[in-house]
């Protein structure tokens, strides 16, 4: 990481989730200080950071977003040089079928960081208030659908189509409100669909790995022709970093992985995959994807440039696709007791978020 000064302070808001925990554990091996701020809900997971729960650099605070009173004791004691705003509620299903934890999480708890952030950056000492920033993570989903050939940029139109992105969108247009209207020194990003080691199993190639390791139904929603841009989880966090350290105050950042394929193609890739790595004496593993109900207000494409990215702050996704798939993969199978505790205890994998339209 390169840094604006010999010490960074980073609180990270959703740092035992998936990305946030990543995040966390490259900046503290980076030498850094860092507050995990995290509610615990069910995508989290304290274990994500338990390699680091005793590193000497680390707090971790359990909290909400929409707590303002424990929001602005912990950025007052822990007294960060940055905030990385992650927490979120990020599953589309569940955004359809419950919306209102949606708004109250990423548009309310947005807005109370937002409100902790500037009271605390107003009081900072010249010199540390210069260095401040709070960086707003966000999603690719806010823009919609997008025909190719053409692919989203900075200054692509918002057109939420779920109620998470339209959350999302809602927090990201709040992040610019408080740079504009308050003067608070914000960068934003925008990423792709993200995959790797240690994601919650509703997520599509996690889900699918695991299903098609069980032998059961592979659902793909509709024709499977929706296509989406794969960014590796490690790639997410050097763009990350990137964007805090040298991305400039109020610019937003787009981060793709350059890998666009349809969810027909990635399922039939894990199958294929699955089936060099556990062999079924049932057959090939693309017997098992059946098509299902399309999600009610179901983007068909998302595809990131991610070229004025790649300019400003020299930054590029470094791992190639398919050979962080096979490794995944091999995560998996290795962890079977990890997966197989979280589909007894929390999560049942049966299909949501089938609202009529």
């Amino acid at each position: 990481m390169t840094s604006r000064s010999d010490e960074q302070r980073l609180l990270i808001t959703g740092g035992a989730g998936f990305i946030g925990a990543a995040v966390v554990r490259r900046v503290l091996s980076d030498g850094h200080a860092v507050c995990t701020y995290d509610k615990l809900t069910y995508a989290a997971d304290r274990d994500f950071v338990a390699e680091v729960a005793q590193h000497p650099r680390h707090l971790f605070v359990q909290g909400d977003v929409c707590d303002p009173v424990l929001v602005a004791s912990t950025i007052a004691s822990f007294r960060p040089t940055a905030i990385l705003h992650l927490a979120a509620e990020s599953h589309v299903d569940r955004s359809i079928d419950g919306p209102a934890a949606f708004v109250q999480t990423n548009v309310v708890g947005t807005q109370v960081m937002l409100d902790a952030a500037l009271a605390y950056w107003r009081d900072l000492p010249a010199a540390q208030k210069t260095g401040f920033r709070f960086h707003h993570i966000s999603t690719d989903e806010v823009f919609g659908s997008v025909e190719a050939p053409d692919r989203f940029h900075p200054d692509t139109p918002y057109d939420p189509s779920s109620p998470y992105s339209a959350s999302k969108a809602a927090s990201d247009l709040l992040v610019r409100a408080w740079h504009r209207t308050y003067g608070l020194p914000i960068v934003l990003s925008n990423c792709s669909n993200n995959y790797g080691p240690r994601q919650f199993p509703e997520k599509l190639i996690p889900l699918m790995i695991i299903k098609a390791l069980r032998e059961e139904p592979l659902p793909v929603y509709g024709d499977g022709g929706n296509v989406r841009d794969w960014l590796h989880v490690e790639d997410h966090v050097d763009a990350l970093l990137a964007v805090l350290t040298r991305g400039k105050i109020g610019a937003t950042y787009l981060i793709g992985g350059g890998t666009e394929m349809t969810n027909l193609d990635l399922v039939g890739r894990i199958c294929d995959l699955v089936d060099a790595k556990a062999p079924s004496e049932n057959g090939a593993r693309r017997r098992l994807i059946s098509f299902v109900e399309d999600r009610p207000g179901h983007d068909r494409r998302y595809a990131i440039d991610a070229s004025a990215t790649e300019r400003d702050l020299g930054w590029k996704p470094a791992r190639a696709f398919d050979a962080a798939l096979d490794e995944l993969v091999d995560w998996y199978l290795a962890r079977r007791a990890w997966w197989e505790a979280i589909l007894a205890e929390r999560y049942d994998a049966k299909r949501i978020g089938k609202a009529a339209a």
